[in-house]
């Protein structure tokens, strides 16, 4: 009897709500039309390590039970294949003994890249299996149409603006400060929307230094820049939110100097999320505030795990309830080597992989946050709190020198 045509998913990278909604929405999509699903444990390693292969069959009771559970059902990995697992190791094997028609791939940027080398490979194989991605992340950094987020971002902003605000009552209610850091290897969008959420007096984030390099001594000063410039307003309290890419954009001294210790994962990223960041920064300003003669008491507070595997939101679970379908739609038009993605007007649509890539690196570049966006402009105007040169005469009372700690200067604006 001829096999099912099967539908093959398997998740690379981190955990961000709303995967089991893609994973579920497309098992009863495809499962209503006569496909069988299989999911596949561990990322990318069962393409590649046939010893390793782990085989979930998905059915209706376990896409109706998960869809709206947090975390993955379908367990995770950042496994990179190498040139020579792609030439010597990849499991044709599973294709063929599960008649797989079409590999779905959901992740970030990294899953994104090897989806993108492994459509290329089968189309030079001249292997008939479709390929489609689905776009997640909490970090909102893949390259998709203005104002369209990645699933789960959305979900992960929403509880960091729980942990926010309740961080920033705090703040206020002991009269002291917090260093709050988020997660986003490369770009700022999640510590922009939860510190643009929660009116966090500071915002640090990899794309304002488009001027300047990065360095730990300008991120200090740009705190107590806010500090002062607080004191001054007699405003004893506040709360400063800085993106962990900025850590990935130091200079090896920067490294040395601070005595942060990377490690390094499968794609050579460091592993921001083995060191505390808040607690390197909050010591370093810490020390900078007392040879100034201030005294204010600072925390460190991480923000990060803790929303990676929360219950989906309302929002992402319609959109990746949408995505999912989309998987179907797409499918079925021939579609492949592709993002799905659902426009600002909400219309499915396919994003070539191909298309997106950087010709010279092969990799599927990161989104940034726009500097010139009206919201990044109206926030960074009309709610964070700096020294600028209009404040020296009122800063000197404070400090010798507030020339130092002027927001435009340090930022080279």
């Amino acid at each position: 009897m001829e096999k099912k045509p099967t539908v093959a998913i398997l998740c690379g990278g981190g955990p961000a709500p709303g995967i089991n909604t893609v994973v579920c929405t497309i098992t009863k999509t495809f499962l209503t039309k006569g496909y069988r699903i299989i999911g596949l444990h561990g990322g990318y390693i069962g393409l590649f390590c046939k010893d390793k292969c782990r085989i979930e069959e998905m059915d209706f009771d376990k896409a109706d039970l998960l869809f709206n559970k947090g975390g993955s059902y379908l367990r995770m990995s950042r496994y990179k294949p190498s040139d020579e697992d792609f030439e010597k190791n990849f499991n044709f094997d599973l294709f063929s003994e599960y008649n797989v028609k079409l590999l779905v791939t959901i992740g970030g940027d990294d899953t994104a890249t090897t989806a993108n080398l492994i459509t290329q490979f089968l189309q030079k194989k001249n292997y008939n299996v479709a390929n489609i991605h689905v776009p997640k992340t909490i970090d909102n950094d893949l390259p998709l149409p203005e104002g369209v987020p990645t699933f789960g971002y959305q979900s992960a902003k929403a509880e960091g603006t729980t942990l926010g605000r309740t961080v920033y009552e705090d703040a206020r209610t002991s009269e002291n400060w917090f260093i709050v850091t988020a997660m986003g290897r490369s770009s700022g969008h999640l510590a922009f929307g939860i510190g643009s959420s929660c009116h966090f007096p500071m915002i640090i984030i990899t794309e304002m230094f488009y001027r300047t390099p990065i360095t730990i001594d300008k991120i200090v000063h740009l705190i107590v820049s806010s500090v002062i410039k607080r004191q001054l307003r007699n405003i004893p309290y506040g709360c400063v939110i800085i993106s962990e890419g900025v850590f990935q954009a130091l200079s090896d001294k920067d490294i040395q100097n601070a005595e942060i210790a990377f490690t390094y994962d499968d794609h050579g990223h460091p592993e921001l999320g083995k060191i505390s960041k808040s607690h390197i920064i909050d010591n370093l300003v810490d020390k900078k505030l007392k040879s100034l003669g201030l005294n204010v008491k600072t925390r460190p507070v991480e923000v990060g795990y803790e929303v990676r595997c929360i219950s989906p939101k309302s929002y992402d679970l319609e959109y990746c309830s949408m995505l999912g379908m989309g998987v179907y739609e797409l499918y079925t038009k021939g579609v492949s080597g592709c993002m799905v993605c659902r426009d600002g007007n909400g219309k499915i649509i396919p994003l070539f992989l191909q298309d997106l890539q950087d010709p010279r690196t092969g990799k599927i570049p990161p989104r940034m946050v726009s500097m010139k966006s009206q919201e990044m402009q109206f926030f960074t105007r009309h709610i964070m709190d700096y020294i600028t040169e209009e404040d020296y005469e009122d800063a000197k009372k404070l400090i010798e020198k507030p020339e130092l700690f002027d927001f435009n200067k340090i930022l080279n604006y």
